[in-house]
């Protein structure tokens, strides 16, 4: 039975990750810690919570009496940590908020676990630590700073934020580093590209363009739309983290991609027509338009048959 920490699960990639794991794996326990900020959603991952094979602690990964608490309490294996605040408007309104959670946050987890796993020290001074425990950080690949019109970010690209959110993360990937050259701690970290899928927090793009196209209202591409990330599934990044933990090298980065380069222009575009095309295809689907009559259920798609035609001009 390995037991897990896995914080920040009620957000987007948390809660579609210990919803794998669990699946996967049926000899596993988790243990979740989210302080269910805005982007948590304790109702994601309620029917996963039975207080046997899953348990949910509401605290905050600054606490150290409560991860302290939690290290006493569980036999923990792995520490994966998702808790983060991750919206680059946020980070710019707030960035002091950012480097707390997203730094010492981090910071605190490790030094706890560093207690809790730490059986005693080498002939060379170093601490020897319990046999099979991991910290796992999740990082993002915000941390290359941004992908041009053409190649990809590798584990060896040169780390270049610019912005408060992509800092705080780049500086809590460094001080896991530094806890691994210091004491050995076994540490991994991933770096995902953007994720998509279940659960997703409606102010990210491709949920934002999907919910604007249902209500009518306008869609939001931010300048020229020219902007180039790379898009992931997250049931793909939640397989990659799961393997990383299980089997990846102590101290190595692994970087985790979808290989699918779009920009965000290619991406309204292909929300559109997804949307248009399944709409036509199962008339019934209009039902989630959000108006008044048929009538004007029958405007509004065509307005969005005129809207695909003018993007795709």
């Amino acid at each position: 039975m390995k037991t897990y920490l896995v914080t920040g699960a009620a957000g987007f990639i948390g809660a579609n990750y210990i919803k794998y794991i669990l699946a996967k794996h049926s000899d596993v326990k988790v243990v979740i810690l989210d302080a269910l900020t805005y982007a948590g959603n304790l109702g994601t991952i309620a029917k996963d919570i039975d207080n046997e094979r899953c348990v949910f602690i509401k605290g905050d990964i600054c606490s150290r009496d409560v991860v302290d608490g939690l290290f006493a309490e569980y036999r923990f294996d792995y520490v994966v940590n998702f808790a983060a605040e991750s919206h680059v408007d946020r980070s710019i309104e707030n960035p002091q908020l950012f480097l707390i959670t997203n730094i010492l946050g981090t910071q605190n987890l490790l030094d706890c676990a560093r207690r809790a796993w730490v059986m005693g020290k080498d002939e060379q001074g170093y601490p020897t630590w319990r046999k099979g425990v991991r910290y796992h950080q999740v990082s993002t690949d915000e941390v290359y700073g941004s992908l041009g019109a053409e190649g990809y970010f590798t584990e060896a690209t040169p780390l270049c934020p610019h912005s408060p959110y992509s800092a705080s993360k780049t500086s809590a990937d460094m001080v896991v580093m530094a806890y691994h050259d210091t004491y050995k701690m076994p540490v991994t970290i991933t770096r995902c590209s953007n994720n998509y899928g279940p659960y997703h927090f409606p102010e990210k793009l491709i949920p934002l363009i999907i919910k604007n196209i249902l209500e009518g209202k306008h869609l939001p591409v931010y300048g020229d739309g020219s902007n180039v990330r790379d898009w992931l599934y997250v049931e793909d990044h939640c397989k990659a983290i799961d393997l990383v933990v299980r089997e990846g090298k102590d101290g190595e980065v692994y970087n985790v991609g979808g290989h699918n380069e779009k920009t965000n222009l290619e991406i309204v575009k292909l929300t559109i027509s997804t949307i248009h095309r399944l709409m036509a295809e199962n008339p019934e689907y209009r039902q989630v338009l959000q108006k008044e009559s048929e009538r004007r259920k029958r405007r509004y798609f065509d307005r969005l048959d005129q809207r695909r035609s003018d993007y795709f001009r």
